[in-house]
């Protein structure tokens, strides 16, 4: 993974220091709430509603073994003995006390982490797929073009106060597995009819109150051009996104009112005229990739039989086995997933002792690297097949191998008003009630791959716009009530979800999801993937049940 350089890590203990005497001045009376407000924002600090909130950045997911001892040591430290990955690839602490975060801010600082842009109006971290590098479906590996843009974006002085919150992806597989089209700025590494590879940029992509899938502004740009392009698609969006009204202020508004091609024409107009200014030269891109080389393999990993034997001899290892791991681009190898989304634990959330744990096991099966991903999961990406049982019962002793990856109980969940002040509805309270409702695993493995993503206001940090099931809290005279949504997806064909119908009370949502879960089974012809029922026999059939007693 890349590693930081002298001026890397001189800018984030600058950074902290800065921080670290607006804090005092801001505690001191010397600044007013409204001008920390901006500063803190840019430094990743939220107050919530019942402590600041400090998201620390995982630039496209990926950690080292001392990271993930850091974060642990900040849990326990600095907040209740926990954290949250989120939908970002990124960590939250709930608890932080805001006279002690920039101590905090330091220790991240130790090794190679840092808050800054993770909030505010500027640009937010790149993220990427969690099994890039290793998965079979690759093109090129992406993260060496992701760190490329993290250090363009990382201060920029143009960017610093844009009209909103701006996100970028980048995904190198024919599998997105980074949900690209729902971003500001999304970036597919591509090959064309020359079998040149390059990327195919797209513009106007984003969730919220107005989720809107991007599209594509430059179907195929040399590599050399990145970040010139990008720089283009910003300027035009710095100049013309709406700054008199939040709720539009989002490229996508721009891009959507503009139209697609006055926009891209714009961006090309722009782009022209500064391109050969800011050229990725073949030498900075390989010293870049060079940064990302593979681990040493065991080129003899591919001959192990143990694997085969403990699948066919031990049950409990089939199932997680099967849906707790992905194929590998090595022979020998598997990419395992470490569940957060054991039935009694909020999605996401993860305690210090299983950080350190983590780490140790990421030291002695993979490398000494994990990563974070798009639903709010781990990955420990290289684990040679001789040491996956033995990973196994470590991880389920540690309730992190609950066998659930892309199943109905595999759900994203944003903090909604347990912790958020801007939450109309609770969230993880629900998350319970549907795993509890939920609890036969051969029932949640028979209806497959189904994703819940739920979020409690219209933020949708938790995506529930393109779930296959989003679930969105809504107030209702002081109440907790629930949007459904039908037929969304993240994923390669991205589409924005239905609704229902009318939303419905707290106390009925858990039993509506069993009943949407029912009329699947009723319908589904065979294998057929939940998604596809749903755009074969359309809402109606779903809508008759739910809503048969209102």
């Amino acid at each position: 993974m890349y590693q930081y350089n002298e001026l890397d890590q001189t800018l984030i203990e600058e950074r902290v220091n800065q921080f670290r005497g607006q804090t005092e001045r801001f505690l001191n009376g010397e600044l007013g709430t409204d001008e920390f407000r901006a500063l803190r924002l840019m430094n990743g600090l939220y107050i919530q509603t019942h402590a600041p909130m400090l998201r620390v950045a995982i630039p496209y997911g990926l950690l080292a073994s001392r990271q993930l001892r850091m974060l642990a040591k900040v849990a326990r430290d600095y907040d209740k003995g926990y954290c949250h990955f989120t939908t970002r690839q990124n960590v939250q602490y709930n608890w932080p006390a805001l006279e002690r975060v920039p101590d905090l801010l330091a220790e991240l600082a130790t090794v190679q982490m840092h808050a800054i842009q993770t909030s505010g109006n500027c640009l937010r971290n790149t993220t990427s797929d969690h099994l890039a590098g290793v998965c079979v479906d690759e093109i090129e590996d992406p993260r060496p073009y992701c760190e490329i843009i993290r250090q363009w974006t990382t201060l920029h002085p143009e960017f610093a106060y844009l009209p909103r919150k701006f996100k970028i992806a980048v995904s190198g597989s024919e599998h997105d597995r980074a949900a690209v089209q729902l971003h500001d700025i999304g970036v597919y590494l591509v090959q064309n009819d020359a079998g040149e590879v390059g990327f195919r940029v797209l513009a106007g992509g984003g969730l919220g109150r107005t989720p809107i899938i991007g599209q594509t502004v430059k179907p195929f740009l040399e590599k050399k051009y990145l970040l010139s392009y990008l720089e283009a698609i910003l300027r035009v969006y710095n100049l013309l996104g709406r700054r008199d009204n939040k709720y539009k202020a989002r490229i996508k508004i721009l891009v959507k009112e503009t139209g697609l091609e006055k926009f891209t024409a714009l961006v090309e107009a722009e782009w022209l005229r500064i391109r050969d200014q800011m050229l990725l030269s073949d030498e900075s891109i390989d010293a870049m990739k060079a940064q990302f080389t593979p681990p040493a393999y065991d080129t003899g990993a591919g001959n192990d039989t143990s694997l085969a034997h403990h699948q066919s001899s031990d049950v409990h290892f089939a199932k997680w086995l099967k849906y707790n791991t992905a194929d590998h681009r090595i022979p020998g190898y598997r990419a395992v997933f470490v569940s957060l989304k054991a039935p009694d634990s909020p999605p996401g959330d993860i305690t210090a002792d299983q950080l350190d744990a983590l780490a140790d096991l990421a030291d002695t099966y993979s490398f000494g690297e994990a990563r974070s991903t798009h639903r709010q999961n781990l990955v420990l990406a290289d684990v040679k097949h001789s040491d996956v049982y033995v990973l196994w019962q470590k991880l389920d002793a540690l309730k992190l191998a609950t066998p659930n990856i892309g199943t109905v109980t595999d759900m994203i969940c944003c903090p909604g008003l347990d912790f958020c002040s801007l939450a109309n509805a609770s969230s993880i309270s629900i998350a319970k009630e549907i795993n509890e409702a939920l609890d036969d695993m051969d029932y949640v493995h028979d209806i497959g791959d189904i994703k819940i993503n739920m979020s409690g206001c219209m933020n949708g940090c938790a995506h529930q716009s393109v779930g296959h099931i989003g679930i969105l809290g809504v107030d209702k005279k002081g109440e907790e009530w629930y949007q459904i949504t039908l037929g969304g997806s993240s994923e390669n064909e991205a589409a924005i979800g239905d609704r229902l119908g009318p939303s419905v009370a707290k106390h009925q949502i858990t039993n509506a999801i069993k009943q949407i879960l029912d009329v699947y089974l009723q319908h589904r012809l065979d294998d057929e993937a939940f998604l596809q029922t749903v755009k074969r026999v359309g809402l109606e059939p779903f809508k008759a049940k739910v809503y048969a007693n209102h």
